[in-house]
């Protein structure tokens, strides 16, 4: 079973929409797909829409943003109903929190001589398709590019919006202990997104699985799309020793050389694998 328990739409800050998302996935033979846009479940109905209509096994999912010890981790809620009240209402305070985060950004930018950031990143957004949500990064970068203040989105994170830059800002994300309890009150299964991609030691990323187990957390990211294997070395060692659940999925977020549906390294075969749990929508 090829399953992709990772992925975005234009929802958030994915470049397709959630119907295109599917096909896509179809067409890639993913058999069981998870769409997981960053504190929304806007994409959701429209995604189960159309998995039922090309007889793809489907599961909610949510990306979740939190904070531990100042650091911006992402935690993975799969399988709840989507009118789960604990969690509808905590995505509700994020989402005005998003919008707040986008003014700011377009704000900064404008001090820095690019005007109309706000209009013009909401614009890109539109187009790609229909969204509740502020416009993100990914969108800002577009509209960088579009204006011909930067070459490509790399060199607008790199010069503009990447990490410690003028167009990080910081929201105010609930702490990891209430993203994970919040997801369980929920009924979902929770999961600990790309363990690897926070600028952590070795040392603080053990106490950031902990803390995660302790809140309630139940898998690991193992794979993250064509993640190297010494890292996925390192994860499923943690996960064995944790007796954590393994998950796996591609990030995907837009057609390109690096990152593509239902593309992403194996799980080591002694895990137990989070979606064996969805089996039975197979």
């Amino acid at each position: 079973m090829l399953a992709d328990l990772h992925c975005h739409s234009t929802a958030s800050d994915g470049a397709l929409t959630p119907q295109a998302l599917v096909a896509r996935a179809v067409e890639r033979g993913v058999s069981l797909l998870a769409l997981t846009d960053h504190d929304t479940l806007d994409g959701l109905p429209a995604a189960r829409t159309a998995c039922a209509e090309h007889d793809l096994a489907w599961v909610s999912g949510v990306e979740l943003s939190c904070n531990w010890n100042g650091v911006t981790v992402h935690v993975l809620g799969y399988d709840f109903a989507l009118d789960a009240a604990p969690l509808t209402r905590l995505l509700d305070e994020l989402r005005e929190g998003r919008w707040q985060r986008a003014e700011e950004i377009a704000r900064r930018l404008e001090r820095k001589g690019m005007p109309d950031a706000f209009a013009g990143a909401q614009a890109i957004q539109q187009r790609q398709g229909e969204s509740r949500n502020a416009p993100a990064r990914p969108h800002f970068a577009d509209f960088l590019v579009q204006q011909g203040y930067v070459r490509d989105r790399s060199e607008a994170f790199r010069k503009w919006l990447g990490a410690g830059k003028i167009g990080d800002v910081k929201q105010h994300w609930p702490s990891l202990e209430q993203g994970v309890a919040t997801l369980r009150e929920a009924k979902a299964w929770v999961s600990l997104a790309h363990p690897m991609h926070y600028e952590l030691t070795r040392s603080k990323r053990y106490k950031l699985i902990s803390a995660f187990v302790e809140a309630g957390g139940q898998a690991l990211e193992v794979v993250n799309g064509r993640q190297e294997d010494t890292q996925i070395g390192q994860l499923a060692i943690q996960c064995r020793e944790f007796g954590l659940l393994a998950s796996a999925g591609s990030d995907f977020h837009a057609p390109c050389p690096w990152s593509e549906l239902g593309v992403m390294k194996p799980l080591p075969q002694d895990l137990n694998c989070l979606h064996e749990r969805f089996s039975s929508k197979v």
